[in-house]
């Protein structure tokens, strides 16, 4: 493979900021959209489910393209969704937003894409710290959408009721400079060989069946012992990791009571201190150590913290005290699960795996968001247990003996 222009791992950085900052910019007004309907908290969680549910199907799909045609036009075909998908929310309206919400999710599916183009340009030695970057600028994308939120509405004096406009209108400006980006992201993947109507047809029937999926899973074990426990373990961090996207309802609905400024403040601190302990972590310790303790250890410690999220009531001071134990724990999870995965794949089959495993994710996303809405409903309080219990999980089954790779013929 040629050399990659310098601006390569830079552009693809910057493309996947954007990404998050328009997502994490319109989050604080998503409550005005279903704020007339009966229930909004129980209505805001079908629409976080339906957006994360949808990647079930389009994540292998887009990674497969990605395998057959290359990266670069996967990235281009999501930057146009994603502006696409914002455009529809400039009417408020409950209905469009449930549009909005099948429309993103379609091409979300862009981070397994976002991976496999990470590792095809990252040697061995800095795979760990190149992705550990990533989601350092994921945490980044955190803070700088709600920040820029926050001072558009906070420069401007938006009244409250065009607030949620004039946010989606900065997130379709951003849509559209990360259009640009990506038409200038070069290829990064070399081995294509393209893909046939008929093997997207395949993929599909594949994608939209989770039978299927295990079998591909399965597939994908059998010579490689490990994968198959790696993406487990992330289907029971992604159940955890559910919280999330209940921040916002749980933070604006429930006893806190924030407005779209107090939750934007929030982002932004909890973006801010998880940019500083990513960048450090992944640059200078997640290399020397052993990755599987690592998060049975921070899995561990990362419990109670989501418990006591649950337990905060009215006191703002006590929420961000857990929000800073969180940063230090279990929000250091993700990367160190990404890398040992990453290890495990090869040129031919890496963004294959990486929809795969994104797949689940979306499965177990749109689960945990079926279940903390309907716990929302009886009690506030109760998906936070939910949320712990899925985190033991991760413990469980991080700390089981590692399978062994069976010996060459």
């Amino acid at each position: 493979m040629p050399p990659l222009p310098a601006r390569t791992l830079p552009l693809l950085y910057a493309i996947i900021l954007l990404d998050v900052v328009v997502g994490a910019a319109v989050g604080p007004v998503m409550p005005e959209f279903v704020r007339g309907l009966p229930e909004p908290q129980l209505w805001l969680s079908v629409g976080t489910g339906i957006f994360l549910g949808v990647q079930l199907f389009s994540a292998p799909l887009l990674g497969r393209l990605s395998d057959g045609y290359g990266r670069r036009p996967i990235f281009i075909l999501s930057a146009i969704g994603t502006l696409a998908a914002n455009v529809l929310l400039l009417p408020v309206r409950a209905g469009l937003y449930f549009v909005n919400r099948v429309s993103d999710g379609l091409t979300n599916g862009m981070y397994a894409t976002a991976r496999s183009a990470i590792t095809d340009m990252s040697p061995p030695e800095r795979l760990f710290r190149n992705l550990g970057i990533e989601g350092a600028i994921i945490s980044l994308g955190f803070v700088l959408g709600p920040m820029a939120a926050g001072l558009l509405l906070t420069v401007l004096q938006v009244p409250s009721g065009q607030q949620a406009s004039y946010v989606v209108g900065l997130a379709v400006a951003l849509g559209a400079l990360n259009v640009l980006l990506s038409l200038w992201l070069p290829e990064t993947h070399q081995q294509r060989n393209g893909v046939r109507g008929a093997e997207l047809r395949t993929e599909l029937g594949l994608a939209i069946n989770p039978l299927t999926l295990w079998k591909r899973l399965q597939a994908k074990n059998a010579p490689n012992p490990g994968i198959r426990r790696i993406v487990l373990t992330q289907v029971a961090l992604t159940l955890s990791l559910g919280y999330y996207f209940y921040f916002v309802p749980f933070v604006s609905m429930g006893e806190l009571q924030l407005d779209a400024r107090g939750i934007s403040y929030l982002f932004m601190y909890f973006g801010a201190l998880s940019i500083v302990l990513n960048y450090v972590f992944y640059t200078y310790f997640a290399d020397r150590l052993n990755q599987r303790k690592a998060i049975v250890w921070l899995a561990v410690l990362g419990t109670p913290v989501l418990l006591g999220y649950g337990l905060v009531g009215t006191s703002k001071t006590t929420f961000y005290i857990l929000v800073t134990l969180d940063c230090f724990t279990l929000s250091l999870i993700q990367g160190l699960l990404e890398g040992r995965l990453a290890r495990r794949t090869t040129d031919a089959d890496r963004g294959e795996i990486f929809g795969l495993n994104q797949a689940f994710q979306a499965l177990a996303s749109f689960g945990t968001a079926l279940v903390f809405g309907g716990l929302s409903v009886l009690d506030l309080r109760l998906p936070w247990a939910w949320f712990a219990l899925c985190l033991g999980a991760v413990a469980w089954l991080a700390a089981r003996p590692e399978p062994r790779v069976p010996a060459a013929a």
